[in-house]
C-alpha cells in the first residue's frame, strides 16, 4: 500500500482526505466543480493510511449524491490500462466501495459500473462482493459465464476456481450459480466448492507447531526459526511455554530472558509478564536498554499487558522516563492509573505530540486515558489531535474524550462529528451535539431516516429525537 500524501488540514482536500464532517459541510458550500474535484482526487486515490479499518466510503457516496456527481471520473479509473498491471486491491477498493453505497441510494450508473468491472476488472471479487449485497438475482446470473472464463479449466485453473469459491466474503453469488440451470456453470461452481471444502479440511487435519510434548528449549528454537522466517512467532511460543514448561524450567526461561537469541528472549518476556513472575520487570527493563528492536518490541507489548497493582507502581516509576519505556508505562497509567497519574499521563500526551506528532500510534491508548481520567486541562492538545491527526480512528477517540474533558464540544466539533466518517464518531455526536443548532436537527433526522446508517448511530439519533420530531 502507497503512503498518501494528505494535504493540510485547512484545506478542503484535506479535509475531505481526513473524513472530518467539516469537509462535507465546507464542498456543500464550496463551488461545485472545485468539491467535485476534491471529492474525486479522494476516491481515486486512496487517503487512508489503513484501509482495511478505516471507513471512508459511505461518507465520499454521500457527497456524491449531494452534490449530484457524476462517475465519469470513476469509470476513467476503474477501466484504465493500469487495471491490467496494478492489481492491488488498494488501487480500486475505495472507488469500488462508493459505487456499492450508491448503488444501494438508487444510483443505477453505479450499479452499471460494477457489473461492467465485475465482468473485466481485476479486482473483480471486489465488486461481485458488492454487487452481492446489492444487485438483484438475475444481475448476478449474468456474472456467472465471465467470471468462470478467468479461470482455466486446466488442474491449476480449477484449484484458482476453488479457492476463489472458497474465500468469498459474500457467498451469495456462488451460491446462486451453484443453482444455474446451465449445467456447463452449476457443475463447475459445485465441483470447486466440494474442492475447496475439502482443501480446509486438509488442512485443518495437518496442523503445524510446537506440541504438549516439546521441552522449553525446543519452543525457543521454533520460535527463533519463525523470526529467521520473517515470522514473529513468540505470542503463541509463549502460550506453548504455559502447556511445556514446569517450576523446574524457571532457570532456564529466566535465563532465555535475559540473554537468549530474539526469539527466545522475546518469548521468555512474554511468558514472564504473563504470568506476573517478580523478575518479569527487571528483565524487561534490561530488554528495553540492551535487546534488539524485535525484543524490545516485545518488551514493551509484554509490560503494557500486565494487569497487575505491581506493574502500575512499576509504571509509575518508570513514566518519566525519556525513552520506549517510558512511554509504554504512560500508557499503562492511560490504561490502569487513577486520578493522582492524571499529570503523568498528560506528560505522556503532550511528549508524543511533540515528538512524533498528531499521528503517533502511542496517541490512541493516551487519548483513551485522558477521556478516562478526565482531564480537563488536556483539552487544547486534543483539539489539536482531533484537526491534524490523519486517521478517523484516532480523531473519533479525540472526539470521545472531548465528550468528556471539554465543555465546549456539544456546540463545537461534536456538531460536525454527525457529518463524520466514522460511524463511532458520527455515535458520539448523535449523543452529544446541542439540538439548539438547526443543522443538529435536520441532520439527527437525515440519519434516523437514512437505512445505510449503522444501527448504533440511529439508536443514539432517537434517543435524542422523539418520533414526532423526526417526522418533522
Amino acid at each position: 500500500m502507497f503512503d498518501p500524501v494528505i494535504a493540510p488540514s485547512g484545506t478542503l482536500l484535506g479535509l475531505l482526505q481526513r473524513g472530518r464532517g467539516d469537509g462535507t459541510l465546507h464542498a456543500l458550500t464550496a463551488p461545485r466543480a472545485e468539491a467535485l474535484a476534491a471529492l474525486n482526487h479522494c476516491v481515486l486515490r486512496d487517503p487512508r493510511h489503513d484501509w482495511q479499518v478505516e471507513n471512508r466510503s459511505l461518507y465520499y457516496a454521500r457527497l456524491f449524491l449531494d452534490l449530484n456527481g457524476e462517475l465519469d471520473e470513476i469509470e476513467a479509473h476503474l477501466f484504465e490500462v493500469d487495471d491490467v498491471f496494478d492489481t492491488e486491491e488498494s488501487r480500486t477498493g475505495l472507488a469500488l466501495a462508493v459505487l456499492g453505497h450508491l448503488a444501494s441510494y438508487g444510483r443505477r450508473d453505479a450499479l452499471e459500473l460494477l457489473r461492467r468491472y465485475a465482468a473485466t476488472g481485476s479486482n473483480w471479487a471486489w465488486a461481485l462482493d458488492e454487487l452481492a449485497l446489492r444487485d438483484d438475482d438475475a444481475g448476478l446470473r449474468a456474472l456467472a459465464v465471465p467470471v468462470l472464463a478467468r479461470f482455466g479449466t486446466d488442474p491449476e485453473g480449477e484449484a484458482e476456481l476453488a479457492a476463489a469459491v472458497r474465500d468469498a466474503f459474500e457467498p451469495r453469488p456462488w451460491r446462486l450459480w451453484a443453482d444455474d440451470p446451465r449445467e456447463s456453470v452449476s457443475t463447475r461452481v459445485r465441483a470447486a466448492h466440494e474442492a475447496g471444502c475439502f482443501d480446509r479440511w486438509q488442512r485443518q487435519m495437518r496442523p503445524a507447531g510446537p506440541r504438549p510434548e516439546w521441552s522449553v528449549q525446543a519452543v525457543f528454537e521454533w520460535a527463533q526459526q519463525g523470526i529467521e522466517r520473517g515470522a514473529a512467532l513468540h505470542v503463541p511460543a509463549a502460550r506453548c511455554l504455559t502447556a511445556v514448561a514446569g517450576p523446574e524450567d524457571r532457570p532456564e526461561i529466566l535465563a532465555a530472558a535475559k540473554d537468549g537469541t530474539d526469539g527466545a528472549r522475546s518469548t521468555a518476556l512474554r511468558y514472564l509478564a504473563d504470568s506476573n513472575d517478580p523478575d518479569a520487570f527487571d528483565l524487561i527493563e534490561l530488554a528495553a536498554a540492551t535487546g534488539s528492536p524485535l525484543v524490545l518490541e516485545a518488551a514493551l507489548d509484554s509490560f503494557e499487558r500486565m494487569r497487575s497493582i505491581a506493574a502500575v507502581d512499576r509504571a509509575r516509576g518508570w513514566a518519566r522516563r525519556p525513552d520506549p519505556l517510558g512511554a509504554a508505562a504512560g500508557r499503562m497509567l492511560a490504561c490502569l492509573g487513577g486520578t493522582q497519574d492524571r499529570d503523568l499521563v498528560l506528560a505522556a500526551l503532550r511528549e508524543a505530540v511533540r515528538g512524533e506528532g498528531p499521528d503517533a500510534p502511542t496517541l490512541w491508548t493516551l487519548v483513551d486515558g485522558t477521556g478516562r481520567l478526565g482531564i480537563a486541562c488536556a483539552a487544547p492538545v486534543l483539539r489539536h489531535i482531533y484537526r491534524e491527526t490523519a486517521s478517523s480512528h484516532l480523531r473519533g477517540r479525540a472526539a470521545r474524550a472531548l465528550a468528556a474533558t471539554d465543555p465546549s464540544f456539544a456546540t463545537g466539533f461534536a456538531v460536525e462529528c454527525l457529518w463524520d466518517c466514522e460511524e463511532t464518531t458520527r455515535e458520539i455526536a448523535a449523543r452529544h451535539a446541542e439540538t439548539g443548532d438547526a443543522r443538529v436537527v435536520e441532520r439527527l433526522r437525515r440519519l434516523a431516516a437514512d437505512p445505510a446508517e449503522e444501527a448504533e448511530v440511529q439508536t443514539a439519533v432517537r434517543s435524542r429525537i422523539g418520533p414526532d420530531t423526526a417526522a418533522m
